[in-house]
């Protein structure tokens, strides 16, 4: 045997890690919990972000 080998790694290379909620020590799954670290019912910060859908009033295009 060759005493310079290497051992096997014990974690999937291909795997995401692991991240785990501040408040309530939940794992998180969605994307914007887990940069922000909070999950969505103990994050400080109320989110509006990508799931609120905002109307904007516009003039029409003259000519049209």
């Amino acid at each position: 045997m060759d005493s310079r080998r290497q051992e096997a790694l014990l974690i999937d290379p291909g795997g995401r890690a692991r991240v785990w909620c501040r408040g309530c020590r939940r794992e998180l799954t969605d994307p914007e919990s887990r940069l922000r670290g909070w999950g969505e019912e103990c994050d400080p910060e109320p989110r509006r972000g990508s799931r609120a859908r905002f109307d904007i009033d516009q003039d029409a295009i003259p000519g049209l």
